[in-house]
Formats: C-alpha cells, sequence, structure tokens
C-alpha cells in the first residue's frame, strides 16, 4: 500500500514547509461529505500523530490516518499549473464515480 507525490507536488509541499518555517511533511485523509460520499482532507503537518501511516515521496514526508488509506491507496498527488489556475489534483484509482462539481467522489 502506498500513496506518492509527484515531483511537481513534493517541490510545491516542501517549498511551503521551508516559507512556513514549521511542519515535517503533508496529511492526506478522506471524510464522509459532499453529493458523491468523499472528500478529501490535506493539510501541512506539525508533528505526527500515533497511529499515522507514513510514506515518503521525493524527500517529503506523507502521513495518512489508518482508516483513510483503503481509499487512497496507490493515489498520486499532483500540483498542477494551468493558467492563472493553480492547486493539489488527485489521480486516485479507487475512484468509480466524481460529483459533478468534483468536490466529493465514491470508491
Amino acid at each position: 500500500m502506498s500513496v506518492t507525490l509527484s515531483e511537481s507536488a513534493a517541490r510545491h509541499v516542501a517549498r511551503y514547509l521551508e516559507n512556513r518555517g514549521k511542519g515535517i511533511g503533508l496529511r492526506l485523509g478522506v471524510r464522509t461529505t459532499g453529493c458523491s460520499g468523499m472528500a478529501y482532507k490535506l493539510e501541512f503537518a506539525d508533528a505526527a500523530t500515533e497511529g499515522d501511516l507514513e510514506f515518503e515521496s521525493h524527500g517529503v514526508r506523507v502521513l495518512i490516518d489508518p482508516k483513510s488509506l483503503p481509499y487512497l491507496n496507490g493515489t498520486e498527488l499532483d500540483f498542477v499549473r494551468e493558467g492563472l489556475n493553480e492547486g493539489f489534483r488527485f489521480q486516485n484509482p479507487n475512484v468509480k464515480s466524481e460529483c459533478g462539481c468534483g468536490e466529493s467522489f465514491n470508491v
């Protein structure tokens, strides 16, 4: 089981953590919400919590709670720039459908 970051996402996270002056990595998870059932949680982690599963991708630590891993297994998090827009994009092989607005998904 694993979750990875693209090189672009890892550079973005590392740069942000450096500018922020603290933090150990990126915390990913899922929560129940939205019209399709689940949504991604993404935040910068200042410390690991008990039970966190930890992966390293391109030198960046990725922390995931054990309940979220089955929904995120095999996911690559990318950081993309399209015109004036930029942001993270989840490439999750477990997703069966997404809502029209793209905020939630179903596995």
